[in-house]
């Protein structure tokens, strides 16, 4: 019911648009383009909503939909952004009908049913329209609406800040990520995969230290970031120890639940050919708790990102993404703030990707992944 909806009111907003007020409200000395503009972005969403009625999509249909989606885009964020007009209701009509059917064109990529490079290519450019689209509407908006830029900066001067200050990030990317992160992360997930053995070994371990875990890992970030700093120094020693602690026990209670997900009869087979108990470990245990080592493997990569940068708030070096952030935020510099954001981000997201990658490869026998999941 969706998908033919969203042609349907795409085509609604669309041709409304002709019927209102202006495109623009201010800038009449470039009326004239930015009427063209109007005309053509109108004609091309309504040829895109057109194509929402057809039946079946192939490949042809779908580069149509998506080049004459990412034209009008262009077209509405060059109205407004190279002049910086103000605009009028006409214009967030068009921007309605863009969103509607730029999702349209998203379900009906999700229907393409290739296979290798083909389902591959389908599934990627979902994520990258949808993306884009975010991107585009956030832009629209920010400018459009002139909305201030302490509140909230437009992406393309987010990306120009990025670019003006690349030396600048990457020192504090080096701080925060290789320095604290990485050396935090190894430490912690280690230490929780080693002492989780140790507590499969000994149930006075078991019992004592697993309670004890869960109230360490609820314990306030902004409460032990400053202790540590008190403890370690303001380098990143300090935050590594604090992403240390917020990974140790996501690791610990994982690889304890994924020792015990073997069957009692696999077991059975192992003392029957008289393995040992490191055996027993290393050739079914450790295999078969691999898809809970590495779900927190995942997890504590965004929690150690997210640990470093919070702990670099009470006390640093003049270097860090959490410095930076910080103090930008008193200078009233949003824009950098926000390119620090997105380093994080960008940041997070290939660490995390990694760790999927490495996954994929170690527990290619596991159902998640013969299906295709990760």
């Amino acid at each position: 019911m969706t998908l033919r909806l969203l042609p349907v009111l795409g085509a609604i907003f669309a041709i409304a648009s002709f019927f209102v007020a202006d495109f623009v409200t201010d800038g009449a000395a470039h009326y004239a383009t930015a009427g063209r503009a109007f005309l053509l972005t109108g004609i091309a969403l309504v040829i895109v909503a057109a194509l929402g009625f057809v039946r079946s999509w192939g490949w042809p249909l779908i580069v149509v939909a998506i080049v004459l989606i990412g034209w009008t885009a262009q077209s509405l964020l060059f109205a407004i952004g190279g002049y910086g007009l103000q605009v009028g209701p006409a214009f967030w009509l068009q921007l309605i009908a863009l969103w509607l059917l730029t999702w349209h064109t998203g379900e009906r990529l999700t229907e393409v049913h290739g296979t290798g490079w083909l389902g591959s290519l389908a599934r990627g450019l979902v994520a990258i329209i949808f993306g884009l689209a975010i991107l585009v509407i956030w832009e629209a908006i920010t400018r459009g609406a002139r909305v201030p830029l302490v509140i909230l900066p437009p992406p393309s001067l987010i990306w120009q800040r990025l670019a003006e200050n690349v030396p600048l990030l990457y020192a504090d990317f080096q701080q925060t990520f290789l320095k604290s992160v990485l050396s935090g992360y190894v430490l912690g997930c280690g230490s929780g995969l080693i002492v989780a053995i140790a507590i499969d070994r000994s149930p006075f371990l078991k019992s004592g230290l697993l309670p004890l875990g869960n109230f360490v890992s609820a314990l306030p970030l902004v409460g032990i970031a400053p202790i540590m700093v008190m403890w370690f120094g303001f380098d990143w020693p300090s935050k590594a120890a604090v992403v240390v602690i917020m990974t140790f026990f996501p690791m610990l209670v994982n690889t304890v639940a994924g020792l015990n997900a073997s069957g009692s009869m696999e077991r059975d087979m192992m003392r029957t050919y008289a393995s040992s108990y490191w055996q027993t470990l290393f050739k079914l245990r450790l295999p078969a708790a691999a898809p809970f080592i590495f779900n927190a493997l995942k997890i504590n990569s965004t929690l150690a990102l997210i640990g470093a940068i919070v702990a670099e708030f009470f006390g640093t070096p003049v270097v860090g993404m959490g410095f930076r952030i910080s103090t930008a935020v008193g200078r009233m510099n949003i824009d950098l703030v926000w390119a620090e954001i997105a380093v994080a981000a960008v940041a997070g997201s290939a660490f995390y990707g990694v760790v999927a990658l490495i996954e994929r490869g170690v527990t290619f026998w596991h159902p998640s992944i013969r299906g295709g999941s990760a």
